[in-house]
């Protein structure tokens, strides 16, 4: 399983990839193979500013749908409108062309609660 060693992790199965002050945001590829074929990623945040933690958007599959959590506070800045015509890209490359919001960080200080590639291993037991 692929857990990149240059990205951050959440407890609720994100990574995210810090560059300055703009943060990446995607599922892991542990969460895309526990949820499925995803079939429809929907973002309707875009342009908001949301606390760490908020729900930003949700993610459907074949037999489920779950909610998105910004794994840092601030502005989504972008949405990754290719998943709208392809969110089967969150299967077949999650840390790639699955990414799906980018955020505007406000509050820096919180990068360090975000888990590193081994914590998340020790996390999903790999």
């Amino acid at each position: 399983m692929s857990i990149p060693a240059n990205l951050k992790y959440t407890k609720d199965h994100e990574w995210v990839s810090i560059d300055g002050d703009v943060a990446t945001v995607g599922i892991t590829h542990f969460a895309q193979k526990e949820l499925g074929d995803i079939v429809y990623v929907e973002v309707e945040t875009l342009d908001q500013t949301l606390d760490k933690d908020e729900v930003f958007g949700t993610v459907e599959a074949v037999k489920t749908v779950s909610d998105l959590f910004l794994p840092l506070t601030g502005e989504i800045i972008a949405f990754n409108e290719d998943l709208e015509s392809t969110p089967e890209a969150v299967n077949s490359d999650p840390y790639g062309a699955g990414w799906m919001i980018k955020v505007k960080i406000a509050n820096a200080s919180e990068i360090d609660s975000l888990l590193s590639d081994e914590e998340y291993k020790q996390l999903i037991g790999a």
